[in-house]
């Protein structure tokens, strides 16, 4: 298949997915890409030949089909580059209000979905990529550094821990380079639907709540976030960087919520800073 990237793109039926699927395309390179329902890429299946897009049906919720995926790009493409670790939902509504089972679901997929696609490709990378290595990018979220009132649930599923684990825990000699993507707000078909997936807590009512702001604000069809199709070049660029950064915040917004959160744990640690002395075993 030459010398072209191959690269493994989830959530490939819209949002960042589908325009970074667009765009791999447009570059010359090889898609994989995958979604729950792989007919919504028909139209780039007929515009691309099969020796450059693959399209593939994947839950990332089921482990089972994501060791099948990644077992079956062996088989046929033999090798990847770049895995765009993307597939994710949300939903919207106070901690108190957020049902567990749809809790739990969105969790399978932002959580879990995405812990076992990081943790085949890392594999994929090492034992089947000859030379070893590859470029692991995993979309995480603004809301996974700062936690936004009504979006709890979101922001805890989009929590980086296991990715910032795993990428101090690799090899260097495996030669794979892992980065948290941490997007502000971009239009994205993902971000219009939350208002059918929002729920409310009777004691959340005042206006002047921060998640009944949040939620207003969110809701009353104000022009929401930057140029996604902008986004995903910086992003192809990003997957070129031979020494890139554990985490890429990308958007203004976005560079405000990780400055702030930084800035406030900063002066909490500082505020309570000396009630840390004398805390040692007394001999």
């Amino acid at each position: 298949m030459s010398n072209r990237r191959v690269w493994l793109i989830t959530g490939a039926s819209s949002g960042f997915g589908r325009e970074m699927t667009e765009l791999v395309l447009k570059k010359g390179e090889i898609a994989v890409a995958t979604a729950r329902k792989p007919e919504t890429l028909n139209d780039l299946k007929a515009k691309y030949p099969a020796s450059q897009l693959l399209v593939l049906k994947l839950d990332v919720s089921k482990a089972q089909e994501v060791g099948d995926t990644f077992a079956g790009i062996k088989g046929t493409v033999g090798r990847l580059d770049v895995v765009f670790n993307n597939a994710g939902w949300g939903i919207m509504g106070e901690v108190e209000a957020a049902p567990e089972d749809i809790s739990r679901a969105v969790f399978d997929t932002n959580f879990w979905g995405a812990k076992n696609v990081s943790l085949e490709a890392v594999k994929f990378f090492r034992e089947v990529n000859k030379p070893v290595g590859g470029r692991l990018i995993v979309n995480s979220s603004q809301a996974g550094i700062y936690a936004f009132p009504s979006m709890g649930i979101y922001s805890a599923s989009k929590h980086e821990g296991v990715t910032s684990a795993l990428a101090q825990e690799l090899d260097p000699e495996w030669n794979i380079k892992i980065t948290l993507l941490e997007p502000g707000a971009f239009r994205t078909k993902g971000a219009d639907k939350l208002s059918e997936l929002t729920y409310t807590h009777p004691a959340y009512t005042k206006p002047t709540l921060p998640s009944v702001a949040t939620r207003a604000y969110l809701n009353n069809g104000v022009p929401k976030g930057a140029d996604t199709s902008k986004a995903v070049q910086r992003i192809f660029d990003l997957a070129g960087e031979p020494e890139p950064s554990l985490r890429f915040p990308i958007g203004k917004d976005a560079l405000v919520s990780v400055r702030g959160e930084a800035k406030r744990i900063l002066q909490d640690a500082a505020k309570y800073e000396s009630w840390s002395e004398g805390l040692e075993f007394d001999d």
